[in-house]
């Protein structure tokens, strides 16, 4: 299981998902550019001393994420997704990807996902935190597929 962001917006985001990584013991592939400048002293201010227990992968370009990512399922969190995340059956080689804060990922990138998953919300809500979002469905995702059973 893998989680993977599409050019994050907002810094303290990344810091959550390297936490999120580290702590879950999820890889995480990081999609550039950043709408931010990120270097490794801002990513390590960001994500605290979890930087160091993260496996994080940084990608230049969408292409270069499609050129190197690993086998299986990349499926997409959007809120415009047909099918609520409650109702799949996740497989352990699953990337998990999540976009923008400010504008979610583009039809090229839609296109590529093999699921597009969203979150069931209040009628009244637009959206979840993008990190917390990740948690929500990483965190399903794990107990389908035994991915806690390595962890303490």
């Amino acid at each position: 299981m893998r989680l993977a962001l599409f050019e994050p917006d907002i810094p303290q985001n990344l810091g959550a998902f390297i936490r999120l990584s580290a702590c879950l013991g999820a890889p995480l592939d990081v999609i550039e550019p950043c709408g931010f400048p990120i270097d490794d002293k801002r990513i390590r201010r960001a994500a605290m001393d979890y930087y160091d227990l993260a496996n994080m992968t940084r990608h230049a370009s969408w292409a270069a994420f499609q050129r190197n990512r690993t086998r299986g399922r990349l499926v997409l969190l959007t809120t415009s997704g047909a099918t609520r995340f409650p109702d799949v059956n996740f497989r352990s080689d699953d990337t998990l990807l999540l976009g923008r804060e400010s504008a979610g990922v583009p039809a090229e990138v839609h296109e590529a996902a093999d699921l597009r998953l969203r979150i069931p919300l209040q009628k009244s809500s637009r959206s979840l935190n993008v990190a917390l979002a990740a948690a929500i469905v990483l965190g399903e995702a794990l107990r389908q597929t035994n991915g806690y059973a390595p962890l303490a």
